[in-house]
């Protein structure tokens, strides 16, 4: 076995590699970008080394300093995860001249089947059914006109290297598909270094499921079931669940053994992944990619078979042979992952970047796991991808599954930047998904307008009530004691408070239970039975028998409280202290609706208009790019460009001046 290896790669996957690699008793380097000095990869590795500024063209996709980093220690192997250059040829060609072992497949199927476009060809040949689709490089937008439409709207612009949702555009019309080209194009070229896009139909109402493969040196070639990643958005999956909702034992055997067939017509070893998309009305599958690494949604995958991927990864590496059959391979149970990103899911999950001033994930345990490559006090970079963390949950049925998950989401606590938990917290909410009805639709479905207050779920607001006036009650006690000016206690807290919460007053009584208090809203008793202590950022209680954890922030006089993915101001004053409270002036925010202004920190690539320029609703005006994503600026209205205030280039900080329109 390897002593010592390489993770190719940053944040959680090189983390999650770490972990494994440290429990078969092998060493690990962890390589780093001058962004990432002080990276929780970096501090997890037994050794680390300087790769390059923060760019990642300039550290992470420089092969040949990866490889002066294998030589200067001792590295005999390397584990790419995912993304960068775990599906580059050369790299696995420029290791092997190196004489170093690449954990994952030889050049010939990474060229033959993580290159989207040679892919298909070769499944076409060998009678995979396949997406309908124009398979050679497309030079020009106007090009990408003609082959849509001899296609058929709508269609799919795909970059050929792509991965993770980037470089993809979805076209209904020619305006989108010249557009799309050159989005695509262009974040290809940023995210991969190959500028190469194809485009093929796009198939309305489709199902994304995808099948585990697991292969050696041997011959031997194992699917370790499904995962369900129909849950998207712009192209990039958000939840993913093993096994599929919608998959009969029939068609799991079906698609298991043609993703198979396909490993082994490229002699495949290592993990991959077979990607289908499956219509929803017919059942019937078509080959869409094959993913020649690991996934980020492995997870799910090992928490149901019990397997770890990782390394499986590293023992085919070296040379080893399976020890199961397809027989022997048993799915246990279901599991859930979401992706927790730092974006703001009320602006469009526009990125967020910062430091996460607050940390603090869910515990672990036998229902519950977090893969994660950040801590408190780190920070998320706009070099890289905005993923905080992956979160995981596990049950004997689906049920059970979202459950934990919900419970999970409501006790991670992350603040110092936008996080999508709320979004998360509405989504496991919804009785569509609930009951699997999801398509790759779902999102926009559901979410015509993104994520609103009334996407939020509601519940009875007297929970929150009564978790605000209890905290209220055990600060006061805390003071009380704290300050040893009544002997004995003989003062007690008020009992009569109110409760300003959802843009209501709310009139309570509170006193001392057994294990907690009993808490009155309007002539009816709640009971709140709490452990918590006054600076914990999450109250875990119980409200009448419910158990119910809420985050907590102190803001002054009021209550910041999180529950569910709804975020609410309570104030508990006393009964005289509200009357007063409601005479304050309430002073109204500037109007900047005759602005546009940068949703995200991030570069601003190109305007498309000049000053006095006309422009109609819906028209493009600006273009910045974040996190390696492109995000097009639109008119919301009919107008007049009266001053431009930022010029192609220019870095924006978040709300930052870009186009003045006139009145």
């Amino acid at each position: 076995m390897f002593s010592k290896i390489l993770i190719a790669n940053r944040g959680e996957i090189a983390c999650r590699v770490i972990k494994t690699a440290r429990k078969m008793g092998i060493k690990t380097v962890a390589v780093y970008s001058e962004a990432d000095k002080q990276a929780e990869h970096v501090l997890m590795a037994d050794e680390a080394v300087y790769i390059g500024p923060a760019p990642s063209a300039q550290s992470y996709l420089v092969i040949d300093n990866i490889i002066a980093a294998c030589k200067k220690t001792g590295a005999q192997a390397v584990h790419p995860g995912y993304g960068f250059l775990s599906e580059k040829r050369e790299f696995q060609e420029a290791l092997a001249a190196a004489g170093i072992t690449f954990i994952g497949p030889d050049a010939h199927a990474i060229f033959a089947m993580g290159d989207k476009i040679e892919s298909k060809k070769l499944a076409r040949e060998a009678g995979v059914s396949t997406v309908p689709g124009f398979l050679d490089v497309i030079h020009d937008p106007e090009e990408a006109v003609k082959i849509a439409r001899e296609i058929g709207y709508p269609v799919m612009i795909k970059a050929s290297a792509g991965g993770g949702g980037k470089g993809m555009r979805l076209a209904w019309n020619d305006d989108e598909a010249r557009e799309g080209f050159v989005s695509a194009t262009n974040e290809a070229k940023s995210s991969f270094a190959d500028d190469r896009v194809f485009i093929e139909k796009f198939i309305e109402q489709p199902r994304h499921i995808e099948i585990q493969v697991l292969a050696d040196s041997f011959g031997n070639t194992v699917y370790l079931g499904e995962r369900e990643c129909s849950i998207q958005r712009r192209h990039q999956k958000v939840i993913e669940e093993a096994p599929s909702p919608f998959l009969s034992p029939e068609m799991r055997k079906a698609m298991g053994e043609q993703a198979c067939a396909l490993a082994r017509t490229v002699n495949y070893k290592s993990a991959g992944t077979v990607e289908f998309i499956v219509g929803g009305s017919t059942g019937q599958f078509y080959f869409l990619e094959m993913n020649t690494r690991l996934q980020v949604e492995h997870p799910v995958t090992e928490m149901i078979t019990g397997l770890d991927l990782v390394e499986w990864m590293i023992r085919i590496a070296n040379g080893e042979k399976l020890t199961f059959t397809q027989d022997e391979v048993k799915l246990d149970g279901w599991a859930m992952e979401a992706r927790i990103y730092a974006e703001d899911p009320f602006r469009n999950f526009l990125p967020s970047t910062g430091r996460l001033t607050r940390y603090q994930p869910p515990q672990e345990g036998n229902h519950v796991r977090v893969d994660t490559g950040v801590a408190e006090g780190g920070e998320i970079s706009m070099f890289y991808d905005p993923m905080i963390a992956k979160l995981i949950t596990h049950g004997p049925t689906r049920d059970a599954a979202i459950n934990h998950m919900r419970q999970a989401l409501d006790e991670y606590y992350i603040r110092g930047l936008s996080h999508n938990i709320p979004f998360l917290a509405s989504l496991f909410s919804k009785d569509r998904f609930v009951k699997g009805d999801i398509t790759t639709n779902f999102i926009a479905e559901e979410y015509p307008h993104g994520l609103t207050a009334d996407q939020i779920p509601t519940e009875e607001p007297s929970d929150l009530i009564a978790v605000a006036a209890a905290m209220k009650r055990r600060i006061i006690e805390r003071n009380v004691r704290i300050s040893g000016q009544f002997p004995g206690h003989e003062m007690k807290p008020p009992v009569q408070w109110s409760v300003y919460f959802d843009k209501q007053y709310h009139d309570v009584d509170v006193h001392p239970a057994p294990g907690g208090y009993a808490v009155v809203i309007k002539d009816e008793a709640v009971e709140v039975k709490t452990d918590w202590q006054v600076g914990d950022p999450l109250i875990r209680a119980t409200v009448d028998g419910r158990p119910v954890c809420v985050q907590v922030d102190r803001t002054g006089v009021s209550f910041r409280l999180s529950h569910a993915g709804l975020r609410a101001e309570a104030f508990v004053f006393t009964r005289r202290t509200a009357e007063l409270y409601r005479l304050m002036p309430f002073k109204l925010p500037p109007d900047m609706s005759k602005y546009l202004l940068s949703p995200m920190p991030g570069l601003l690539v190109r305007l498309m208009v000049e000053e006095g320029q006309e422009v109609k609703a819906g028209e493009a005006l600006a273009v910045v790019e974040a996190m390696k994503m492109e995000n097009t600026l639109r008119a919301e209205r009919d107008t007049v460009i009266a001053k431009l205030h930022a010029n192609a280039g220019d870095s924006l900080a978040v709300d930052q001046k870009i186009i003045e329109f006139a009145a």
